[in-house]
């Protein structure tokens, strides 16, 4: 019997629980940080908490007699897709990351690609209204942007600080076009910041602002770890898990 561990949270990661789930000769175990409340549950068996950093995670590892690791967290997990690197490299369990593939821009698209989140409130424009999509942990970093008013939108409620000019809406994917423009229209938008996470639950916002011709500030995905091998095709990944 082969032991699979799935680090995920992502709707990808969900996905590829089920097929592993109905895989012959495999026991799949997912994986999620825990920092989202209520979070939708992948199939089979689940463990919800952190390891600990790379140490904690190689020793659960052993533990757990797992054979084969599998990364499908967020674009934006740096830490935890540094620690599975390490983990992988001082056990020898293979690691495989799967990674969504990225947004690309459209015609009508007025994008700024930036190269992090402090870059992307540093480039708001002064007396911009701004939809904020870069998640609940990342608005403390815009609270100094007094300049500016956000309608922010979290799955969860954010920590303080938070920008003074804040409207948090708490709400959780899949997103409508319709949605998104009605939003854009109903609060004088002019500018969207999100990241460049890619997936179909949350395209809608891109759609809706090439629509509104308001410009989009996208921060760029952070270089994988080296020497990690990384696919974006979910039947990929599945063979890979099992091979």
């Amino acid at each position: 019997m082969r032991r699979v561990l799935i680090l995920g949270g992502t709707a990808e990661a969900r996905a590829l629980a089920s097929r592993l789930a109905d895989a012959p000769n495999v026991q799949v175990v997912s994986s999620l940080a825990g920092r989202v409340t209520d979070p939708r549950l992948p199939v089979g068996e689940v463990r919800i908490g952190g390891f600990g950093g790379p140490d904690g995670l190689a020793a659960w590892l052993r533990e757990h007699r797992i054979d084969r690791l599998v990364d499908a967290t967020h674009p934006f997990a740096e830490r935890m897709r540094a620690s599975a690197a390490a983990a992988s490299r001082s056990t020898g369990v293979p690691l495989l990351a799967f990674r969504r593939p990225g947004w690309t821009e459209e015609d009508g698209d007025d994008w700024r690609r930036v190269p992090s989140l402090p870059d992307a409130a540093a480039h708001l424009p002064a007396g911009a209204r701004v939809f904020l999509t870069t998640g609940r942990r990342s608005i403390p970093l815009f609270a100094a942007r007094t300049d500016v008013w956000f309608l922010a939108r979290s799955v969860d409620p954010p920590e303080p600080p938070v920008p003074p000019n804040v409207r948090v809406l708490v709400a959780r994917g899949p997103y409508t076009v319709d949605g998104e423009r009605a939003l854009i229209s109903e609060h004088r938008l002019d500018v969207l910041v999100t990241k460049d996470s890619g997936g179909e639950l949350t395209r809608a916002k891109l759609t809706a602002a090439r629509d509104a011709a308001i410009s989009v500030i996208m921060v760029d995905r952070p270089s994988p770890p080296d020497g990690v091998r990384t696919v974006g095709d979910l039947a990929e990944a599945a063979r890979w898990a099992q091979g």
